[in-house]
């Protein structure tokens, strides 16, 4: 934040949070299908894919965060260079042809190049630079901006899973994903309608990595810290309805598990960003991860048949959780300069989509060897990746 104090940034007025709306609009679809993968994750075990291994159908999605992320490496670095919209227009097609390819797809190799590759690379294209828009008009207020904007990834992941849980049998399961295509097209229409740039561009910009950050101790650490709580968050995410299941929860009020936990994660992506301007993006932080770590150990490891333990879980991990999704990028723009946080925040992002890419099938393969019996045994899982 130091290196943008001469600059003049808005903090605020109906342009600059016609930004904020206008990157919530694109967090929607992009957030929203990430936070609904453990629906997708488990419908896909129980129909399409049931022949399938659970670590098998986890490159599904561990495919999709990874090309998430290590797209954010090249779109962050064409977003600091070129601006815009050659990035969000393309990207908000890319999305929505996605999500239609989800609801036809029947064979594993569709769910990989349909929803993997081409949904995980159009929704970096379309959150990276909604993201980096922010910044260019918010100094002051830019966790709150942030947090505000971030929210949208908590109403897709209650939105969609409950499109899924209540749709998906009386309408069938293509319809169901075809109505969230089309809520995704019109929130990625809102988003090319209100997303715009404020500072020139940085067109001296050479390599798509910024290899100088690396050397830089405090952004060192900063990403290795964001890729291991990003390694962390992940499991939960996609095995928690599942788990829910496997201990006899019924599928309709496991598959809202995802929702329950992504309305918690709506609040705890604003308020912690308000006190966060106040008393230290990195100290809250901290804060907010130890407390992730504790309930883990305290809460799920211990619930097993505990219904009300796996719902008191999903709210309160679902708050803390979303604090620390929503100020990772806040801290990466706290110690870049403006004009580079598209590429740092891209850099970062690179590192963790390999932790994205193993973190699902590792878990999927300790799922599998504790198996017994044809009853899941998920504390290896828990204890590993809390």
């Amino acid at each position: 934040m130091e290196h943008d104090r001469d600059l003049d940034f808005p903090d605020g007025g109906w342009r600059a949070w016609g930004v904020v709306l206008g990157s919530w609009c694109a967090m929607v679809p992009s957030f929203g299908l990430m936070n609904t993968i453990g629906v997708f994750e488990s419908w896909l075990a129980d129909h399409q894919l049931r022949d399938y291994s659970k670590a098998s159908i986890g490159w599904i999605f561990s495919l999709y965060m990874f090309f998430l992320y290590f797209g954010s490496v090249q779109v962050g670095s064409l977003f600091d260079a070129h601006g815009l919209a050659p990035l969000l227009i393309p990207g908000c097609v890319g999305l929505v042809a996605s999500v239609m390819i989800l609801s036809v797809a029947e064979e594993y190799y569709q769910f990989m190049l349909g929803f993997s590759v081409l949904g995980g690379i159009s929704s970096s294209m379309v959150f990276t630079p909604s993201v980096a828009c922010i910044a260019h008009w918010f100094l002051r207020r830019r966790a709150l901006a942030t947090g505000i904007a971030a929210t949208a990834g908590g109403i897709g992941g209650i939105i969609f899973p409950i499109l899924i849980a209540n749709l998906a049998d009386s309408l069938g399961f293509p319809w169901a994903i075809r109505i969230i295509g089309f809520i995704s097209a019109a929130f990625c229409c809102l988003s090319v309608a209100l997303l715009r740039t404020r500072l020139p561009l940085n067109s001296t910009q050479k390599g798509i990595v910024d290899i100088r950050a690396l050397k830089e101790l405090r952004f060192s650490l900063l990403t290795a810290a964001i890729v291991l709580i990003d390694f962390a968050l992940l499991i939960p995410l996609t095995y928690l309805p599942s788990y829910a299941q496997s201990r006899g929860m019924g599928d309709s009020l496991a598959y809202n598990l995802s929702s329950i936990l992504n309305a918690a994660s709506i609040v705890g992506r604003v308020v912690p960003g308000y006190f966060a301007d106040r008393f230290g993006r990195f100290n809250v932080m901290i804060i907010t991860t130890l407390i992730c770590s504790v309930l883990i150990l305290a809460l799920w490891l211990p619930a097993q048949s505990n219904q009300a333990a796996i719902l008191a879980f999903a709210v309160l991990f679902g708050f803390w959780s979303g604090t620390a999704i929503s100020l990772s990028p806040v801290c990466v723009a706290q110690i870049s300069k403006t004009e580079d946080f598209g590429k740092r925040y891209g850099t970062t992002y690179f590192l963790v989509s390999i932790g994205s890419l193993i973190a699902i099938p590792i878990a999927g393969e300790i799922l599998k060897v504790q198996t017994s019996a044809g009853q899941d045994d998920y504390t290896g899982l828990i204890v590993l990746f809390f």
